[in-house]
């Protein structure tokens, strides 16, 4: 009997302890961004009209563009935020109608917007969609679709 108490406050120490450390478990790290990187919008500009659909050009300085997976120094890949806010910085940048990812290495894009006033901000991701340390990311800008 004596034993079996032992195995079993044994099981559950080692229980805590798994359980101590997948709470502790790191988020993914962040890469290092490069001194004066920035992302910025070549078109189109904040305060825009446009009619749809709107061509979005993305523009990088400071860093190179490398697809995603392909890790690479000072290099990361676009993702477009659209009608929302930058997402946490310690996860993974999601990838929905909201936070467009152009993983291939892409620098515009063409979107169907409805009629009305939408933001664009643009968030460069590392080789694994992680913002850089700090973010590399462009000013929100707004515009009127017609």
């Amino acid at each position: 009997m004596r034993k079996l108490r032992w195995i079993l406050l044994t099981l559950l120490v080692a229980a805590a302890g798994v359980a101590a450390d997948s709470s502790r478990a790191a988020s993914p790290a962040r890469s290092a961004a490069p001194a004066g990187a920035a992302a910025y919008f070549i078109a189109p500009h904040d305060g825009d009209v446009v009619t749809g659909p709107v061509t979005v050009v993305m523009g990088l300085k400071g860093m190179g563009i490398a697809p995603a997976g392909v890790q690479r120094e000072a290099t990361g890949h676009f993702h477009l935020i659209v009608d929302a806010e930058l997402p946490p910085a310690d996860m993974p940048i999601p990838k929905d109608d909201q936070h467009l990812h152009f993983g291939g290495g892409q620098t515009q894009t063409t979107l169907s917007l409805k009629p009305g006033k939408h933001t664009l901000q643009i968030l460069v991701g590392d080789y694994a969609h992680m913002s850089f340390n700090p973010a590399v990311a462009s000013d929100k800008i707004t515009i009127t679709v017609k």
